[in-house]
Protein backbone atom coordinates (compact mmCIF):
# COMPACT_ATOMS: atom_id res chain seq x y z
CA UNK A 1 0.00 0.00 0.00
CA UNK A 2 1.18 3.54 -1.28
CA UNK A 3 1.08 6.09 1.26
CA UNK A 4 -1.07 9.13 1.07
CA UNK A 5 -0.85 12.49 -0.72
CA UNK A 6 -0.40 15.26 1.94
CA UNK A 7 -2.47 18.53 1.02
CA UNK A 8 -1.88 21.83 3.49
CA UNK A 9 -3.95 24.67 2.03
CA UNK A 10 -3.68 28.07 3.94
CA UNK A 11 -4.77 31.59 2.97
CA UNK A 12 -1.81 34.52 3.81
CA UNK A 13 -2.28 37.92 3.45
CA UNK A 14 0.49 38.49 0.85
CA UNK A 15 1.29 39.17 -2.92
CA UNK A 16 1.89 35.79 -5.05
CA UNK A 17 5.27 37.77 -5.76
CA UNK A 18 5.80 37.70 -1.71
CA UNK A 19 5.17 34.38 -1.46
CA UNK A 20 7.31 32.86 -4.62
CA UNK A 21 9.80 34.85 -3.03
CA UNK A 22 9.71 33.58 0.28
CA UNK A 23 9.72 30.04 -1.19
CA UNK A 24 12.20 30.39 -3.37
CA UNK A 25 14.71 33.18 -1.90
CA UNK A 26 17.15 31.52 0.59
CA UNK A 27 17.32 34.69 2.94
CA UNK A 28 13.66 35.14 3.03
CA UNK A 29 12.98 31.23 3.81
CA UNK A 30 16.05 31.23 6.64
CA UNK A 31 13.64 33.76 8.50
CA UNK A 32 10.75 31.33 8.98
CA UNK A 33 12.37 27.99 8.79
CA UNK A 34 14.19 27.92 11.49
CA UNK A 35 17.72 28.82 10.01
CA UNK A 36 17.10 26.84 6.48
CA UNK A 37 17.64 27.92 3.37
CA UNK A 38 16.34 26.55 -0.64
CA UNK A 39 19.06 27.04 -3.19
CA UNK A 40 18.35 26.66 -6.72
CA UNK A 41 17.84 29.15 -10.01
CA UNK A 42 14.64 27.62 -9.59
CA UNK A 43 14.62 27.21 -13.52
CA UNK A 44 12.96 23.10 -14.91
CA UNK A 45 15.37 20.19 -14.85
CA UNK A 46 17.77 22.48 -12.36
CA UNK A 47 19.09 20.96 -8.97
CA UNK A 48 18.01 22.43 -5.89
CA UNK A 49 18.51 21.55 -2.00
CA UNK A 50 17.84 22.77 1.59
CA UNK A 51 20.19 23.40 3.45
CA UNK A 52 20.60 23.72 7.05
CA UNK A 53 22.67 27.16 7.93
CA UNK A 54 23.19 26.09 11.61
CA UNK A 55 24.61 22.98 10.51
CA UNK A 56 27.52 24.21 8.42
CA UNK A 57 24.69 24.58 5.40
CA UNK A 58 24.67 20.89 5.82
CA UNK A 59 21.94 19.79 2.94
CA UNK A 60 19.46 18.35 4.36
CA UNK A 61 17.02 17.51 1.64
CA UNK A 62 17.62 17.97 -2.43
CA UNK A 63 15.84 17.28 -5.84
CA UNK A 64 15.35 18.48 -9.04
CA UNK A 65 12.93 21.09 -10.40
CA UNK A 66 10.00 20.00 -12.71
CA UNK A 67 7.93 22.99 -13.10
CA UNK A 68 8.58 26.51 -12.38
CA UNK A 69 6.22 28.80 -13.36
CA UNK A 70 6.38 31.96 -11.14
CA UNK A 71 4.47 33.18 -9.21
CA UNK A 72 1.50 29.94 -9.77
CA UNK A 73 3.12 27.20 -9.45
CA UNK A 74 6.33 25.30 -8.13
CA UNK A 75 7.11 21.46 -8.53
CA UNK A 76 10.15 20.19 -6.94
CA UNK A 77 11.09 16.26 -6.62
CA UNK A 78 12.18 15.70 -2.80
CA UNK A 79 14.45 13.07 -0.94
CA UNK A 80 17.09 12.64 1.94
CA UNK A 81 20.42 12.91 0.10
CA UNK A 82 21.33 9.76 2.52
CA UNK A 83 18.46 8.12 0.92
CA UNK A 84 17.60 9.62 -2.44
CA UNK A 85 15.73 6.36 -3.60
CA UNK A 86 13.45 7.11 -0.86
CA UNK A 87 12.05 10.34 -3.35
CA UNK A 88 8.49 12.39 -3.35
CA UNK A 89 7.45 15.63 -5.05
CA UNK A 90 5.94 18.65 -3.83
CA UNK A 91 3.89 21.16 -5.44
CA UNK A 92 3.38 24.74 -4.41
CA UNK A 93 0.49 26.30 -6.05
CA UNK A 94 -0.31 30.18 -5.36
CA UNK A 95 -3.76 31.49 -6.46
CA UNK A 96 -4.77 35.30 -5.80
CA UNK A 97 -7.92 35.51 -3.89
CA UNK A 98 -8.68 39.78 -3.75
CA UNK A 99 -5.73 40.79 -1.05
CA UNK A 100 -4.50 37.51 -0.27
CA UNK A 101 -3.49 34.10 -1.54
CA UNK A 102 -4.63 30.54 -1.38
CA UNK A 103 -1.44 28.26 -0.62
CA UNK A 104 -2.00 24.63 -1.71
CA UNK A 105 0.94 22.36 -0.91
CA UNK A 106 0.35 18.79 -2.04
CA UNK A 107 2.91 16.47 -1.10
CA UNK A 108 2.72 12.87 -2.71
CA UNK A 109 4.11 10.34 -4.61
CA UNK A 110 5.77 8.13 -1.83
CA UNK A 111 7.27 4.87 -2.17
CA UNK A 112 5.85 2.52 -0.09
CA UNK A 113 7.63 2.71 3.60
CA UNK A 114 8.72 5.85 3.04
CA UNK A 115 10.67 7.22 5.96
CA UNK A 116 10.28 10.79 4.40
CA UNK A 117 6.61 10.35 4.60
CA UNK A 118 6.39 10.48 8.28
CA UNK A 119 9.13 13.55 8.30
CA UNK A 120 6.70 15.61 6.11
CA UNK A 121 3.86 14.99 7.87
CA UNK A 122 5.09 17.00 11.01
CA UNK A 123 7.20 19.49 9.12
CA UNK A 124 5.03 20.74 6.85
CA UNK A 125 2.20 22.33 9.26
CA UNK A 126 4.71 24.18 11.11
CA UNK A 127 6.87 25.42 8.43
CA UNK A 128 3.85 26.73 6.83
CA UNK A 129 2.59 28.37 9.93
CA UNK A 130 5.95 29.83 10.61
CA UNK A 131 5.93 31.24 6.50
CA UNK A 132 2.47 32.74 7.24
CA UNK A 133 3.52 34.64 10.32
CA UNK A 134 6.35 35.78 9.06
CA UNK A 135 4.85 36.98 5.50
CA UNK A 136 1.62 39.08 7.46
CA UNK A 137 3.51 40.07 11.06
CA UNK A 138 7.76 40.36 9.81
CA UNK A 139 7.69 37.74 12.96
CA UNK A 140 8.53 33.70 12.48
CA UNK A 141 7.88 31.17 14.92
CA UNK A 142 10.21 29.52 16.74
CA UNK A 143 10.30 25.92 14.48
CA UNK A 144 13.27 24.94 16.46
CA UNK A 145 11.42 25.12 20.08
CA UNK A 146 8.16 23.31 18.38
CA UNK A 147 9.91 20.38 17.11
CA UNK A 148 11.83 19.98 20.71
CA UNK A 149 8.16 19.96 22.09
CA UNK A 150 8.83 23.90 24.19
CA UNK A 151 6.05 25.18 22.91
CA UNK A 152 3.53 25.91 25.36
Amino acid sequence: MSNPDFVYTTYIKTTPEKLWNAITNPEFARQYWGGHTNISDWKKGSKWQHEDTNNNNSVRVAGKVLESVPPKRLVLTWADPADAADDSRVTFEIEPIEDMVRLNVIHGDFKPGSIMAGRVAMGWPLVLSSMKSYLETGKAIDVAAVKKGKAA
